[in-house]
This record gives structure tokens, C-alpha cells and sequence, in this order.
């Protein structure tokens, strides 16, 4: 495969998008955009094995590090900085045990997420500096399954469950919050005088 093909093959970075304005579609895209980074990462096991860490896959590698050193730790947070407190918070006086027990399991997969891409990411640092080696394939495919599993997971129960608990304020905060924690300013608000 020429290299242009397999530079173009790798990235993997189309995915739904959606605006802070609806957070839990945002959340729910942010998903998407995981999976599209696990993509690239399945794919760059056997590119390696061809190619070695050529320039291609140092760019995939380092485009793959970037996200999951930023966008989904920013997402972890939105979660349990905002969405978790929120939903527990709407069930104020009422048995909110089996919300508290959904949302301390998922901060625990976050947990074991993170650990298992620190391992990922070794292996990815190392084909940035010309080293194939160390992207071991069962380190891949353990983070790949778990995020799989942690993201049904979130959309089947997590997500659908602040659809119905939560109420325009909360979402309007916690699409605040998420904008704040990646330094975006609120929009503006229309001008509605002119209509």
C-alpha cells in the first residue's frame, strides 16, 4: 500500500458532532469519536506489522495520543464532575441507591480505562520515536473491548436515564461546564429585538 493511501487510512477521525447547547448528544457523539480512535487503533496493529512505524503510523499514533489525552479525558470529566452529580441531584428525596451504584460503576470503568491506556499509549509513544515493537496487540484489544462494553453501557441506561431525569436548567449547566473545561466561551445569546 503507498503511503499516502495508508496515511489517509489511519487517522480515522470522522465522527457525529454535536454543540454543547445538547450535551448529552455531545456526550453520546464523543462516543462515536472513541470508537472511531479504537478503529485506528485496530487498524495500526497490522500497519505497523507491514510498515513498520513509518510516517504514517506515527502520525496515527500521535493523532491517537492526542485524543485520548485530552478529548476523552475531558469527557471522563463531564461525566463525573457533571452528569453523575446531576442525576443523583435529581433524585433528590427520592432512593436514588441504584443511580448512585450506575454512576460509582462507571467512574470505576473510567478508572480502568485510564489504566488501560497508559499501557496503549506506551506503546503508541514508542512508534512516535521510530519503535514498533512495544503496541502489543492484546493491550489494544483489552482497551477496544472495554471501551466497547463501558459505551453500551452508557447508552443503553446512563444517557437515556438523563433524558428523562434531567430538565433544561441541569442540561443548560452541564453544557456550560463542558464548554468551560475546554476553555470555549459561551455564544452568544441571539438578538432578539431586531425581530
Amino acid at each position: 500500500m503507498p503511503e499516502a493511501s495508508a496515511a489517509s487510512s489511519l487517522p480515522g477521525l470522522s465522527a457525529p458532532s454535536a454543540s454543547f447547547e445538547v450535551p448529552l448528544e455531545m456526550l453520546s457523539a464523543c462516543h462515536g469519536r472513541v470508537q472511531a480512535q479504537c478503529q485506528t487503533l485496530q487498524r495500526l496493529l497490522p500497519h505497523v506489522a507491514g510498515h513498520g512505524a513509518d510516517r504514517a503510523a506515527q502520525e496515527a499514533a500521535s493523532a491517537v495520543m492526542r485524543y485520548f489525552d485530552t478529548a476523552a479525558v475531558h469527557h471522563h470529566a463531564d461525566e463525573e464532575v457533571d452528569l453523575f452529580p446531576a442525576l443523583i441531584e435529581s433524585m433528590a428525596g427520592s432512593d436514588a441507591v441504584c443511580l448512585r451504584g450506575m454512576t460509582q460503576a462507571l467512574a470505576a470503568e473510567h478508572r480502568e480505562l485510564e489504566r488501560r491506556w497508559q499501557r496503549v499509549r506506551a506503546g503508541l509513544q514508542a512508534i512516535v520515536t521510530g519503535d514498533a515493537s512495544r503496541l502489543l496487540a492484546d493491550d489494544v484489544q483489552g482497551f477496544v473491548d472495554h471501551y466497547a462494553q463501558h459505551i453500551a453501557r452508557e447508552e443503553a441506561e446512563l444517557l437515556p436515564m438523563a433524558r428523562r431525569l434531567l430538565g433544561d436548567a441541569e442540561l443548560d449547566a452541564i453544557g456550560r461546564a463542558m464548554r468551560a473545561r475546554r476553555g470555549l466561551a459561551d455564544p452568544p445569546f441571539p438578538d432578539l429585538s431586531a425581530t
